[in-house]
């Protein structure tokens, strides 16, 4: 996929450069069409949010509803399973080292170690549609619509319009974002608001986008609250230079229009996280991602922060990740090549080969001598929010493209500005800035096409960035199948969990959802026969299985009885 998308960027700058009028009375009246449904703003905002939700649902025949493989969705859908059945936590389980698992704290209650956000809007899902995932899609066409309604406040109806077009078929249709539990689209959704409440009330200040702006601010708190920081302070700064400056508005204005809904919102939003804080870990001062990282975690987040001791781990393969592997990652993080995987990762995700053509063609449209003086004041905002968002997760020591999703809308803006710009250059910039969006339509046919057509996919191109379960056939994460095949036998089940040392982190098989007592499979992991013989006392109501995933192929055994030497000799029943 990332090679043909390489080769259809390349195309275009051809035909660019050979036959820049190829199409232009097409364009000219497309552009005509779709921009009297662009000057009707609210309608314009929600047929681009419907479109996606639609979309989504039309390509389930080659992208169907996912099934969770990375520990951060198992976590995600653990504290959904938790919201859905009208808890914020769960109390810790019986014997509970047999369940620990990745992303998770145990004591002193059971939940996720995630912000509850991303949960939130699963459990939405999960209650009103009956699947987590629908939770997924809502907030895909949310984040397009956001997005657009973000650009209407900088741009003109048009270019509004056609950057969240680009949002949908880059971001809301496919990709990790859109088919997997990890998150992304959350905080989307949360800096759109943010970026596109900032011009509405420097324009005329009105309580409806303070409180939006607030309600974007509150999104990111419970998503990605660092990167919300990060995003949030500049544009504070902004706001506030604004409010004392030359041209600020009445002191009265901004006290109630501005000051006072902003306040409300984040005192609520501070009450609500301190709440959670308080019921899931007793402290509203400590959260559970804190006890996580006290409990598991050796290897600091942030730059400033140091090694920690290495805590007791019950389980090898628990180690493996918090300390093997990220250890490894901590060591590396200033070397110029982890920082320009970090840059390709994100650079591939976000653009891609034909999304960096604006840019690629403004290094001949902007004139010789260009000075920084010359770029627009909204465009110098973008750069301004850009570099120090940058600046600020490069503080982090681990990243993956949803890191960055506060900022979607902002990459879309200096992607439109770019494309504006070229438009005006000649008659190869206005090619080029007709042709980019084509490019698009057809990256998402061929993305829909891929299986039959068997284009194969690329970990780094736009829509597959490190998405190794996708990038590997369905038997490669077989648990899905063995929870399907287990449900179809009458009874409860409790499956042992036995790995041998070459296990390596990825993939983990024991997940649990909120309630064990009351689910069907419960998966415990192996501590030896004593150890063991304790859970299958507690769970004797049950069916009990021993499962090794590193033996090939995976067997599914009745755990042996310890009295009858023959019993461990049982052959599998689930290959």
């Amino acid at each position: 996929m990332l090679l043909s998308e390489a080769l259809l960027a390349v195309a275009t700058l051809l035909i660019a450069a050979i036959w820049p009028t190829l199409g232009a009375r097409w364009f000219e009246r497309v552009e005509s069409a779709l921009a009297v449904l662009a000057n009707r703003r609210i309608l314009a905002v929600a047929v681009i949010g419907f479109s996606t939700l639609v979309l989504r649902i039309a390509v389930l025949p080659v992208e169907p509803v996912p099934q969770p493989a990375v520990h951060d969705e198992f976590a995600y859908l653990l504290q959904a399973d938790t919201f859905a059945h009208g808890r914020l936590t769960n109390p810790t389980p019986p014997m509970w080292e047999h369940f620990e698992t990745f992303h998770e704290i145990f004591t002193p209650t059971y939940c996720s170690k995630f912000f509850p956000g991303q949960g939130l809007f699963l459990a939405l899902g999960k209650v009103v549609f009956g699947h987590p995932f629908w939770g997924v899609w809502l907030t895909s066409g949310l984040m397009c619509a956001a997005i657009t309604w973000m650009l209407q406040g900088w741009f003109s109806p048009g270019w509004a319009f056609l950057g969240g077009a680009l949002a949908a078929l880059r971001f809301g249709v496919f990709g990790y974002w859109a088919n997997s539990y990890w998150g992304g689209n959350v905080a989307a959704i949360g800096g759109a608001l943010v970026l596109g409440s900032l011009p509405r009330i420097k324009f005329s200040p009105r309580v409806r986008d303070s409180l939006l702006m607030g309600l974007g601010l509150a999104l990111l708190a419970n998503s990605r609250p660092w990167e919300g920081v990060v995003l949030s302070l500049p544009v504070a700064v902004l706001l506030f230079c604004w409010m004392l400056g030359t041209d600020k508005p009445p002191l009265t204005v901004s006290l109630l229009r501005i000051v006072l809904p902003l306040t409300l919102v984040l005192g609520m939003t501070g009450g609500w996280l301190a709440y959670y804080s308080y019921r899931t870990t007793g402290k509203p001062l400590r959260t559970p991602y804190q006890v996580y990282e006290e409990s598991y975690g050796a290897v600091p987040y942030m730059v400033w922060q140091h090694l920690r001791p290495e805590p007791v781990y019950r389980h090898q393969i628990l180690r493996k990740l918090e300390i093997d592997q990220e250890l490894v990652a901590y060591r590396t993080f200033h070397s110029p090549v982890a920082h320009m995987l970090r840059i390709f990762s994100a650079v591939g995700f976000f653009f891609g080969p034909v999304l960096l053509l604006p840019f690629i063609a403004l290094l001949f449209a902007l004139p010789y001598g260009f000075s920084f003086r010359e770029i627009s004041r909204p465009v110098r905002v973008f750069l301004l929010l850009v570099v120090v968002f940058v600046a600020g997760t490069e503080m982090a020591i681990f990243y993956n493209p949803h890191y960055s999703a506060p900022v979607t809308g902002l990459i879309i803006a200096l992607i439109l500005s770019a494309m504006q710009r070229t438009r005006i250059w000649n008659k190869s910039g206005l090619f080029l800035s007709r042709a980019v969006p084509v490019a698009c339509i057809i990256i998402f046919a061929l993305r829909v096409a891929a299986g039959p057509l068997h284009i194969p996919k690329s970990k780094y191109c736009t829509y597959y960035w490190d998405e190794f379960f996708e990038l590997h056939p369905k038997e490669w994460f077989p648990r899905a199948q063995v929870q399907t095949d287990l449900a179809k036998i009458p009874g409860n089940h409790l499956i042992i969990v036995h790995y041998g040392p070459q296990h390596e982190p990825f993939p983990d098989w024991v997940y649990n959802r909120a309630d064990m007592d009351h689910s069907r499979i419960v998966w415990a992991r192996d501590m030896g026969s004593v150890e063991n013989q304790k859970v299958v006392n507690y769970f004797d109501n049950r069916q009990i299985w021993f499962l090794d995933p590193d033996q090939q192929p995976i067997r599914l055994q009745p755990y042996p009885d310890q009295s009858s030497a023959a019993a461990k000799k049982t052959s599998g029943i689930w290959k």
